[in-house]
């Protein structure tokens, strides 16, 4: 018997095998059949072969609609990979077509409908699959990522920078009030006028009594129009119309040692007031914080015992540990309270305005049930914070 023609591990495989690897020369590539030639007698003889010319058929009966294949999955290849390698960068379009037709199966530019890469841009750019332009260096290429949930997040971004400026409006709008307010009640202000002593009758006595005087003067004190006009650019005045027709006006007296605002604290106070309308949640859990259980349902042997919350679940429970045995429960925030430390300490503002925010126990009000914190970091560093209701703080938990 003679000997078995061939293998896969032959010296002749192996050397046909490296001789393949890498990219041949275009000109002896057969599309249709996905062979590449090494030489032009190679590809010669696969013009000749039998699967060739069964190809070739085929493709004569719809030869449009064998290039628009071709042509689509040109642009797919080409377009992913420059999705994936750049995103939405500017970038020579050579570039992602070299990386492209590095790889030895993929489609060749000469079965597609376009005859060049410049056509194949332009393609692309009025199609408005991608951003061409030219420069002296070439066609240069950007992505336009269609993707809805890329659309998504663009369009949620741009709502949020509208609120953001609606939210700048609004405070410039603020304080132009302010200040067309501060020079409105200016101008009502009328300078004293200093004039020279002039007396009437030169004769007369000027008597002066050193003595106390029996009796009081129990007059009441006279608000000159001068003061009345004053008061009522600055405070307002309500007009309310008589029986008999006429208008009259009840001018808001302010209170001895009150204080008026200022522009800036009404700002504040407005930021505030928006902030805890955002932040005041039904739910309160938050983690590494010391709570109290309040129920009965767990058993005795939790009742009115401390734990540290680990993990939150739904929003509304938690994964308490306790601070004695260690045991770990799941636990509705119905059957948790706050735990209020001495002053001095460390505690979470789990509700409110300032939610998630860390501050330092100042002080306790045990008659309103609230407390006085300052703020530990932020922006608002030091802020002091009065009657703030026990149930939006909790102390914090110190890990050892």
């Amino acid at each position: 018997m003679g000997k078995e023609k061939g293998g896969f591990l032959t010296p002749k495989a192996i050397a046909n095998r490296i001789k393949a690897k890498g990219l041949q020369k275009l000109r002896w590539y057969c599309q249709m059949c996905q062979k590449q030639c090494r030489d032009e007698n190679g590809f010669k003889c696969h013009m000749m072969s039998e699967s060739h010319q069964r190809q070739l058929l085929l493709f004569a009966e719809s030869p449009d609609e064998y290039v628009d294949n071709f042509s689509k999955d040109f642009k797919d290849g080409y377009t992913e990979l420059l999705r994936r390698r750049f995103g939405t960068k500017r970038v020579h379009c050579n570039i992602i077509y070299q990386e492209y037709i590095a790889e030895r199966d993929h489609v060749h530019m000469n079965s597609t409908q376009w005859e060049t890469l410049t056509d194949f841009v332009k393609w692309l750019g009025k199609e408005g699959i991608c951003e061409v332009d030219f420069t002296e260096k070439g066609w240069f290429v950007k992505y336009i990522d269609r993707d809805p949930e890329t659309i998504k997040k663009q369009e949620q971004l741009k709502t949020k920078e509208r609120m953001d400026m609606d939210d700048n409006e609004r405070m410039a709008r603020l304080i132009q009030q302010q200040v067309e307010r501060g020079a409105k009640a200016e101008k009502n202000v009328h300078e004293t006028e200093f004039t020279e002593l002039n007396r009437t009758n030169a004769d007369e006595k000027v008597v002066v009594s050193l003595g106390a005087s029996k009796k009081h003067d129990t007059a009441k004190p006279v608000i000159s129009e001068n003061a009345l006009s004053k008061l009522a650019s600055a405070q307002g005045s309500s007009e309310s119309t008589d029986s008999d027709g006429s208008s009259k006006k009840d001018f808001k007296v302010p209170k001895a040692g009150s204080k008026r605002k200022s522009a800036l604290d009404e700002i504040m106070e407005f930021e505030e007031q928006k902030k805890e309308k955002t932040n005041r949640k039904e739910y309160w859990l938050h983690e590494n914080i010391v709570v109290k259980i309040v129920s009965k349902k767990l058993g005795e042997k939790y009742y009115k015992q401390k734990g540290y919350v680990k993990a939150i679940e739904n929003l509304y429970g938690g994964v308490i540990r306790m601070l004695d045995s260690g045991d770990k429960i799941r636990v509705d925030q119905s059957h948790l309270e706050t735990v209020i430390p001495a002053v001095g300490k460390t505690v979470v503002i789990v509700n409110g305005a300032y939610r998630g925010e860390h501050a330092k126990l100042e002080g306790i009000n045990e008659r309103k049930f609230s407390c006085t914190v300052s703020l530990l970091a932020g922006t608002l560093q030091g802020r002091t914070i009065k009657d703030i209701p026990y149930e939006d703080i909790c102390k914090l938990y110190q890990h050892s």
